[in-house]
């Protein structure tokens, strides 16, 4: 299992938000490059990296910070926030992004993520299924919807994608544990026919084997590591183990 350490990025800084409230934001990391450089440097192969503004505004907003990261470091980035159209993926991963996330415009553009992954392959495209009490929400968590996250990821499947960012929003940023009841509900439903990125409420290193425990491909974490609840370097190694 993978773990990808996280930075949310708002109006240029490094960020935190509770439960996805852009009223709680914190700053938690003073420059952005030296945070993805302690990552590397802890052993981790990708970084979760998302555009908080882009993800309000629909656009992307902090382009350069995701670009430099992709060529100052040996990390793969997986990016998203704001991703709307098939032009800006286009873009994203010309400049080295490894990894585009499609969340919004996966329940309102649903040929956009089929078009994405014909042109560009399902290794390259992700889509994040962000949910409040299982229902998808959308636009930077701040609109509901009356869908039902797996019914949305089943949908996703069917044309072609493999890799989902699963987050429960009433756990982000809380350090309240992980959804393991979701997680798992969703493999179960699933069966196997798709990669699972848990995200969304990781506390402790138990998470970390929770999540494992469960088969997930991977596990992001934000605000334990800032807040040291987590380290990093123990994270990596327990999911690389047998």
């Amino acid at each position: 299992m993978i773990i990808l350490p996280a930075i949310d990025i708002k109006d240029g800084n490094c960020v935190r938000l509770f439960k996805g409230d852009f009223s709680t934001v914190q700053k938690v990391a003073a420059d952005y490059m030296e945070t993805a450089v302690s990552f590397e440097n802890a052993g981790a192969e990708w970084i979760h990296m998302v555009d908080l503004d882009g993800a309000k505004e629909g656009r992307p907003v902090n382009t350069k910070i995701y670009r430099d990261v992709a060529e100052k470091t040996s990390l793969k980035v997986e990016v998203g926030g704001g991703i709307r159209n098939i032009v800006t993926i286009e873009e994203y991963l010309a400049m080295g992004i490894s990894r585009v996330i499609i969340g919004s415009a996966a329940l309102k553009n649903p040929k956009l993520v089929e078009d994405a992954v014909k042109q560009f392959g399902s290794e390259k495209i992700a889509v994040g299924i962000d949910s409040v009490n299982g229902m998808v929400a959308t636009e930077g968590w701040l609109e509901g919807s009356d869908v039902n996250y797996i019914d949305l990821a089943k949908k996703m499947i069917d044309i072609g994608v493999k890799y989902f960012i699963v987050t429960d929003i009433s756990k982000d940023g809380t350090l309240s544990g992980v959804n393991i009841s979701q997680l798992k509900e969703m493999a179960e439903a699933t069966k196997g026919s798709c990669s699972i990125i848990a995200s969304g409420g990781v506390h402790t290193i138990e998470d970390i084997k929770a999540c494992k425990a469960l088969g997930l491909y991977g596990t992001i974490c934000g605000k334990s590591i800032y807040k040291g609840t987590l380290n990093l370097k123990e994270a990596i190694e327990i999911g690389k183990g047998a």
